[in-house]
């Protein structure tokens, strides 16, 4: 944001800085991410409503000669031509629509239509854990921050969303069902034993379909191209929600598709090997993290739910945490990413 100039319009948007992010432990408090020491014009996780960011960045898209955004339009097929990707089939709420274009980016999530149907195969790296999402109302006398609750056999992570608090708490895969079976009190009775502010709040939950089910994936495509087509963010790659980083990722490889794409794309020279360019560029720092998420899930996570008596936090945590040299390292991994990218306006033209 800084980069093209409207970091300051866009800070003014309705936020909350997260400079900082603890986990509790039992009784042992941890600073887990410390963003405010990043050299980064803003040294903060802004905690933001996803739709007032897209509506942000269309209306400065408007701006640029071309731009269109189509609203209410579900891309169903792709259209192919001599074995190339040559745009969509898509439904809108007035009919069907064809769409050509020289490349088309599908970014249509982890549920991508695109992908299926372009064939391109997924390969499944596992998760051992889903996630219940909720809303518990925020008080002025609450904490401010954004925080992590491990105790044995339960993960609460609570998220300052202003009016509210986004809560997620995790269970082993497939555990949405027993907790359903259990009672809607019990669920009720095992979260207010974990809230960092007044256990009442819990009394809020009075029905499951306060309660959704996100259903964990970690994935990637062996290949993200086709000629003519190029997936990213979660089309491309499923992140686990450790960390929160999917959205960087997206973001990220968006930067590093104009950075290598726009020069190509202006003389009409789109090539195969320039796809296969943001595919290699991007795919180590996906890579990696994706094996970090997958090696938390399974000896941090899974083990605290798995557990039946008091969970410390984790020996490489602590260690990170007491020494000065390595408390720098999780605040720039969930921050910046493993490979941040810059806009290279030189290649835009």
């Amino acid at each position: 944001m800084h980069d093209l100039g409207i970091l300051a319009e866009f800070l003014k948007l309705p936020h909350q800085p997260v400079p900082r992010l603890f986990a509790q432990f039992g009784p042992e408090r941890l600073l887990v991410a410390d963003f405010s020491r990043l050299r980064v014009h803003a040294p903060f996780i802004a905690m933001m409503p996803q739709w007032d960011f897209l509506n942000f960045l269309a209306e400065k898209a408007k701006a640029l000669p071309g731009f269109r955004l189509i609203m209410q339009t579900e891309a169903r097929e792709l259209l192919r031509q001599r074995g190339r990707i040559t745009g969509v089939a898509a439904q809108t709420v007035d009919g069907a629509l064809e769409i050509s274009a020289p490349l088309t980016v599908a970014a249509d999530g982890r549920s991508s239509r695109m992908r299926e149907v372009a064939g391109l195969r997924v390969r499944d790296l596992g998760a051992p854990i889903d996630v219940l999402w909720f809303r518990l109302s925020r008080r002025s006398s609450d904490t401010d921050e954004t925080q992590g609750r491990f105790e044995a056999g339960q993960i609460l992570i609570t998220l300052n969303r202003g009016a509210y608090w986004q809560c997620a708490y995790a269970v082993p895969k497939g555990g949405f069902d027993d907790k359903k079976a259990a009672g809607i009190a019990t669920f009720r009775d095992e979260l207010s034993r974990m809230l960092p502010f007044g256990s009442e709040r819990a009394e809020e939950l009075n029905s499951w379909e306060q309660i959704k089910l996100l259903s964990v994936q970690v994935n990637r495509l062996e290949t993200w191209w086709r000629a003519g087509l190029l997936c990213i963010g979660d089309a491309a790659h499923a992140m686990s929600p450790v960390g929160g980083v999917g959205v960087n990722l997206a973001v990220q490889d968006a930067v590093a598709a104009a950075n290598i794409l726009a020069r190509p794309l202006l003389q009409n020279k789109l090539a195969d090997r320039h796809l296969k360019a943001v595919q290699h560029r991007r795919e180590r720092p996906t890579w990696a993290t994706q094996r970090l998420q997958v090696l938390i899930q399974h000896r941090v996570l899974l083990n605290v739910l798995r557990s039946g008596s008091a969970f410390r936090a984790p020996l490489a945590l602590r260690i990170i945490t007491a020494v000065p040299l390595l408390r720098d390292i999780p605040g720039r991994i969930v921050g910046m990413g493993l490979r941040p990218e810059r806009p290279r306006f030189d290649a835009w033209r």
